[in-house]
C-alpha cells in the first residue's frame, strides 16, 4: 500500500503523491434525493460526517482500475450512485451505506463499480 509520507520522502512532488496514494476529503455533507443532485464526490478517499435521510453521494466516472473509499459516520444511512451511465455490484442503480460503516468500491470495467462493505 503506497503511504503519502514515504512517497514524498522518496523526492516525489505533493502532486506524483496524490496521483500514487490518491487525496482525502472529510467534513462532507451528502445532499439530494437522486443522482442528479447528490454530491459529487471528487476525492479517493471520503469521509460523510453529515446528512438527512435519503440524501447521497455520486461516485466520479468510472474507469477501469479506479477505486474510491467512504466512511459514513454522519448518523444517517446515504445512498451512494454511481457516475452517469454505469452500474454498482453489476445492475444496481445505486446501494446504501449505513452509518459508522465504510464503503471500498472499485471499477472493473469503464461501467461498473464493485463495492466491499465493512460489517
Amino acid at each position: 500500500m503506497a503511504i503519502p509520507s514515504r512517497i514524498l520522502s522518496a523526492g516525489n512532488s505533493p502532486l506524483s503523491t496524490v496521483s500514487i496514494a490518491g487525496d482525502g476529503a472529510t467534513g462532507l455533507v451528502a445532499v439530494g434525493t437522486t443522482a442528479a443532485d447528490a454530491l459529487q464526490l471528487s476525492a479517493v478517499w471520503n469521509t460523510i460526517t453529515t446528512s438527512s435521510a435519503s440524501t447521497g453521494v455520486k461516485l466520479p466516472p468510472t474507469e477501469a482500475g479506479a477505486m474510491v473509499g467512504i466512511r459514513n459516520d454522519s448518523g444517517q444511512t446515504v445512498t451512494v450512485y454511481p457516475a452517469t451511465s454505469s452500474t454498482i455490484n453489476a445492475a444496481a442503480s445505486s446501494v446504501t451505506l449505513a452509518t459508522a460503516k465504510t464503503m471500498i468500491l472499485f471499477a472493473t470495467s469503464a461501467t461498473t463499480w464493485a463495492s466491499v462493505t465493512t460489517a
